[in-house]
């Protein structure tokens, strides 16, 4: 028997098992750097299922043998994480578009299929499991080409007709995203990774194709599993090293506003050209001033307003006590990167204009908004990322 390639499999296994479980500890200690806990829940169970929950199923399937029951069990549970796996990334494509509102379409038919390939499973004759060897009577480590899977009419057509959706789904989303936005560099992440699945889903629709063949038990399914690797060592190391190539796409930030105690504006910044980005922050910038008391009084106040949620934004607040001015951002979800790169500005700005503010502490000083005028750079250089 050739131990090459189920040797070569667990070594890669351990791999990417560590991996998972180093990624998906990473995401939840660091949560914050994901945008919101929507995003990096999503991002965890990625990482959790595909690192460590489909890998280790699919090893226990095709390079030990058991029996054949608890084979086959562990394959259905391996096509099931699977399935489960496609749901969570395209509930992840779609966070790229879009912050609020999940889709119902295609998300009613995602539900509908995964339901279907339960039931289809549960039937004693849905998987076939084709030894090449007699039955052993003990657990056996195996050449994996020996291990050949069949599938029932039924069960394939469903594998088959969801994972179609699926790939028309990241396709979909990711062709829009690139064609809706400006700088086409930060798409081309959503855009490789949607090619990547689709060219594994394609494999895997081959493989259940072809799974009568000796063609798809040597080459698909272990291509299916390298590339499939591959992905995530990548789309790991991306994570951790550039979590903002994610989370900015959906994230916008339409404008600042730094207002004084007295209610006057020192600088507004828009970050957008629209006119009904510009309109709204400057409407709720005043209501904010309205509801504070104009500002003039949020010095002894405990209990501030520091969001108003609108139909398409959130205005951001981050009041300055010490230095008599309010911080307002106009953003189309608030979450704590954006509040962190409000702190960090803020700090920066406290810093460089401190004469200024200190003059203008006392109401009674004329206050000459041209001496912050120069602020673009400071923004800039804070705000980088939504530019």
């Amino acid at each position: 028997m050739n131990y090459i390639v189920p040797i070569s499999l667990i070594i890669g296994y351990f791999f990417i098992l560590s991996l998972g479980l180093l990624v998906t500890v990473h995401i939840i200690k660091n949560r914050k750097n994901y945008g919101t806990p929507y995003m990096a829940f999503l991002f965890a169970a990625i990482a959790f299922i595909l690192g460590v929950i489909h890998t280790s199923l699919y090893i226990l399937s095709v390079v030990f043998f058991f029996s054949e029951q608890i084979n086959i069990l562990f394959w259905k549970f391996s096509i099931f994480s699977w399935f489960v796996l496609l749901i969570i990334t395209s509930l992840l494509f779609s966070s790229f578009r879009k912050y609020k509102k999940l889709p119902s379409f295609p998300f009613l038919f995602y539900t509908l299929f995964l339901g279907l390939l339960f039931g289809a499973l549960l039937t004693p004759d849905s998987i076939i499991l084709n030894l090449s060897i007699p039955l052993p009577s003990f657990i056996l480590f195996i050449d994996p080409s020996l291990i050949k899977y069949l599938f029932n009419f039924v069960t394939g057509v469903i594998i088959i007709l969801f994972q179609i959706l699926i790939i028309s789904h990241y396709l979909y989303i990711a062709i829009l995203i690139n064609v809706r936005s400006k700088k086409k560099e930060e798409t081309l992440p959503v855009l490789l990774t949607a090619l990547i699945f689709s060219l594994l889903i394609l494999l895997n629709i081959f493989y259940i194709i072809f799974h009568q063949t000796p063609f798809s038990n040597f080459f698909i399914r272990d291509l299916f599993i390298i590339i499939l690797w591959i992905a995530d060592f990548g789309f790991s190391i991306m994570i951790i090293k550039k979590p903002e190539i994610f989370y900015v796409l959906p994230n916008r930030i339409y404008s600042i506003n730094i207002f004084h105690k007295s209610g006057i504006l020192l600088y507004t910044y828009d970050f957008e050209e629209q006119t009904d980005s510009k309109t709204e922050s400057m409407i709720w910038g005043n209501i904010l001033i309205g509801l504070n008391h104009i500002l003039s009084e949020f010095l002894d106040k405990k209990d501030k307003i520091n969001v108003i949620q609108t139909k398409e934004a959130d205005v951001v607040v981050r009041y300055e006590e010490d230095s008599g001015y309010a911080l307002i951002v106009i953003t189309n979800r608030k979450n704590s990167i954006v509040e962190d790169l409000m702190k960090n500005f803020s700090n920066e700005f406290k810093l460089k204009y401190k004469d200024e503010l200190s003059e203008i502490l006392d109401l009674n000083k004329i206050i000459n908004v041209s001496e912050f005028s120069d602020l673009k750079d400071l923004i800039e250089k804070n705000f980088q990322l939504y530019l």
